[in-house]
């Protein structure tokens, strides 16, 4: 007996179009951003107060229309055009379109979108908000659910076939369901696909990077681990072990290796599967993969997989054991199941044969392992990826959670909780930062790598060697390095400092959203990412040094402490700042403009608060002052004459007229210099220029003759000569212990002759205590009568 009647079933055909022509001229019009109405002449002005607007020069009759789609509008109509992206062809025209889930003519229910091929069709709900929010209670929604769910399954497998696999998909755009609310819990009761933000911007780069066989994974999204069909599917393989685990040896054509597949990219939708790891695809690479293959190209390496359905098992049966091996053939049953086997490496070469001729006839070899723990699947990635280009540094950044999380290691540990901390501000719908970092396959305004830099620089986090702990984890850290229960530690760590950055990042985007939403924010951009994060920790040293707050003082007091300080930056910011200052500081470019911003920051609020003063902030200021510069710069171009002067006048009378054949390596290295500087002279269009070789020693020339003739005397005694070994020894607070000890100070004189030869360098110059000892080294060769 057919569940519903003749009537019905033409009801729901007359509803839906396969028309090619016509889904292209509704995919173009949903497309566009704008409604568009052709209306008489006469309607225009009412519908001008209702927010229309002309568009393009009036017609004999009528006048066309336009108006921004409202964001419901807009959202049914961008997930109908993804399903006809999908490849979808027979799909309802207008929003009128109603299933009926029972007999009874009232027990129908409008559907937004449906999308229906041979195999699969979709039931697709949509809800939207304009700005982000908590969705509102489905209880009523999703109570019948289930029963309506049935009955729409029932009425199509009437139509299309008792094979046809129907899925209902609750879709919604910037509306926050929470996973443990009991509304999720009823729609995932009645196994339907909860379809949201993440789920379809993921949609969108699969397209986009996949182009036609973006399907594939689509469907092993939607479906993963339900059946397609009851049959299983027969391989003749070779089982063997390896690593102490069981691997099975086979070949299989693409066309199912498609359907079975699933790649685990690193993207939000996947992440209840973490870990995930996996790039999205390269198009061109695709493109140029099939082109490969179509033209007769191959490949022989193996696919690597994990077959991984705890429901739907493999099975293998033994035909025969190799008399010389521990292998066995036999034949390998495969559950024909979407998703049902995860793509550990081959990804290019699987979805580069699905537009290919060769999909249904070749055969691609696979090496097939079954139930590897997540950390092994990604340990057989990240080996196989070593040394390829496959890997980026951004998504090993991501990966470091997944790698170190459990390590020996606690330098390992804390790269794991650093990758967590930034993953967990960017994905907890509390945070102002939610889906505002890049996070593995998933593009955002805020790159990872700025977070990780961040908190590696600060002491929010304890920094470690091996396993051992620097000073500064003990005194400022959020993470207490005594308890040794270390994942209870993490989690407990990861709170705390996403709580506090949540409440630092909040107090921009609450008080002012001026500076937060600024196309070029201090704040919320990648520079402003370390200055922001690190003045934060900064300001936390600062307070427990004054006894304010402790290490275990709550986020709440701790932040309340921390506000007053922030408050002051940001109203200069906002009111204060000169155009040319901001403009200037805007315009920083290079690998150290964030921590110019930092001391930027950390300038403004010592103006307002003098107590707060750090340390790198007092060295930073030293060394932009052009006073010290030049007196440091001016002793130590005094103190390397003297040492040239009495090295080569110590020489000459150590050795005469042959001085220089005793010296004979340094002067060849000075001749190639000076003739390189002769060459650099005239190629820059400033004529010849004779330069002696005298002219180019350096510091470590000087070094090198001094420690080889430290103790050397005249063969005949001179009256008044003085060995290198007193000449050149000077004590830097370490004694006369050795000859090593006795020349130290040249190898830091050296280092801070570098500071002084970078004047256009504001960084990387003098400080106070750096021109004090190079006036402690000049008064030793000019002594103050």
């Amino acid at each position: 007996m057919a569940f519903i009647d003749q009537t019905k079933v033409y009801e729901i055909e007359m509803k839906l179009t396969s028309d090619a022509s016509f889904l292209g001229k509704i995919y173009k019009a949903k497309k566009n951003e704008y409604q568009t109405i052709s209306i008489d002449h006469s309607l225009v002005e009412n519908k001008i107060q209702e927010g229309w607007e002309e568009f393009s020069k009036p017609l004999k009759t009528k006048t066309r229309l336009r108006k921004l789609k409202s964001h419901s509008k807009k959202f049914e109509d961008d997930i109908w055009c993804q399903f006809y992206e999908l490849g979808y062809r027979t799909m309802n025209f207008d929003d009128k379109f109603y299933l009926p889930y029972s007999n009874i003519d009232s027990e129908k229910k409008q559907i937004d979108v449906f999308a229906i091929n041979n195999e699969t069709a979709f039931i697709i709900e949509c809800k939207s908000s304009a700005n982000f929010k908590k969705a509102p209670c489905y209880k009523d929604e999703f109570e019948l659910l289930g029963l309506r769910i049935d009955g729409f399954k029932k009425s199509l497998q009437q139509i299309y076939g008792r094979t046809l696999k129907v899925k209902y998909i609750f879709a919604t755009r910037n509306l926050r369901l929470d996973e443990e609310s009991e509304d999720m819990k009823r729609l995932l009761s009645t196994n339907s696909f909860y379809y949201n933000n993440n789920t379809y911007n993921y949609i969108n780069s699969l397209l986009k990077s996949y182009k036609g066989v973006a399907f594939y994974q689509f469907l092993g999204l939607i479906f993963k681990n339900e059946l397609i069909n009851k049959e299983k599917i027969e391989i003749p393989a070779i089982k063997g072990e390896m690593g102490k685990k069981t691997y099975y040896m086979f070949s299989i054509e693409p066309s199912m290796l498609l359907k079975l597949g699933f790649v685990l990219h690193r993207t939000k939708v996947n992440e209840s599967e973490f870990p995930t790891y996996q790039r999205l695809l390269i198009p061109s690479r695709l493109s140029g993969i099939t082109k490969f293959i179509d033209e007769g190209g191959y490949f022989p390496n193996s696919i690597i997989l994990n077959f991984c359905n705890k429901k739907h098992k493999i099975q293998f049966e033994a035909s025969a054991k190799m008399a010389d091996s521990k292998s066995c053939f036999g034949t390998l049953k495969l559950p024909n199941c979407y998703g049902i086997a995860y793509i550990i490496d081959g990804q290019h070469r699987i979805y580069g044969y699905a537009d290919s001729k060769y999909v249904e006839s070749n055969t691609i070899p696979v090496v097939a392992f079954e139930d590897l723990e997540t950390s092994e699947q990604l340990k057989i990635f990240m080996d196989i990826n070593e040394n390829q280009k496959a890997v980026s540094p951004s998504l090993r950044l991501d990966l470091e959670e997944d790698l170190y999380w459990d390590s020996d290691r606690a330098d390992s540990r804390i790269k794991a909780l650093r990758s967590s901390i930034i993953k967990e501000l960017s994905n907890s719908q509390s945070s102002p930062l939610f889906e505002k970092i890049s996070v593995g396959e998933d593009k955002s305004v805020l790159s990872f790598k700025p977070f990780s830099t961040a908190l590696s620089s600060s002491d929010l986090l304890p920094s470690a060697k091996g396993n051992q702990y620097s000073e500064n984890a003990v005194s400022y850290s959020l993470y207490d390095i005594s308890n040794h229960e270390h994942n209870k530690e993490m989690i407990k760590c990861r709170k705390n400092i996403v709580g506090l950055l949540i409440l630092a990042y909040d107090f921009v985007e609450q008080q002012y959203p001026d500076i937060w939403k600024a196309d070029k924010s201090f704040i919320l951009s990648n520079r402003g990412t370390y200055a922001y994060i690190c003045l934060i920790d900064s300001l936390n040293k600062f307070l427990i040094d004054e006894g304010e707050i402790s290490k275990t003082t709550d986020n709440e007091t701790r932040f309340s402490y921390i506000a007053k300080y922030i408050k002051s930056l940001l109203d200069f910011l906002k009111n204060e700042i000169s155009d040319e200052e901001k403009e200037r500081q805007l315009s920083l470019l290079g690998a150290g403009a964030d921590t110019k911003w930092l001391r930027f920051f950390q300038s403004v609020i010592n103006k307002k608060h003098s107590e707060y003063y750090p340390e790198e902030l007092l060295d930073w200021n030293e060394r932009q002052d052009e006073e010290l510069q030049n007196k440091g710069r001016s002793l130590g171009v005094e103190i390397e004459k003297k040492i040239k002067k009495i090295v080569l006048s110590k020489m000459k009378k150590l050795y005469g007229e042959d001085w220089e054949l005793e010296i004979n390596s340094i002067k060849r290295e000075c001749q190639s210099r000076a003739e390189q500087e002769m060459e650099k002279y005239y190629k820059e269009g400033l004529g010849k220029k004779q330069i002696d070789w005298t002219e180019m020693f350096n510091i470590n020339d000087y070094k090198s003759i001094i420690e080889k003739y430290w103790t050397k005397a005249p063969e005949k005694i001179e009256s008044g000569f003085i060995t290198f070994e007193k000449e050149f020894s000077i004590d830097i607070g370490e004694g006369f212990g050795s000859k090593a000890k006795c020349l130290k100070w040249i190898s830091y004189f050296n280092s801070y002759r570098n500071l002084w030869a970078h004047e256009g360098t504001k960084d990387k110059r003098l400080n106070k205590e750096e021109v004090q000892f190079i006036e402690k080294i000049h008064s030793h060769f000019y002594p103050q009568i």
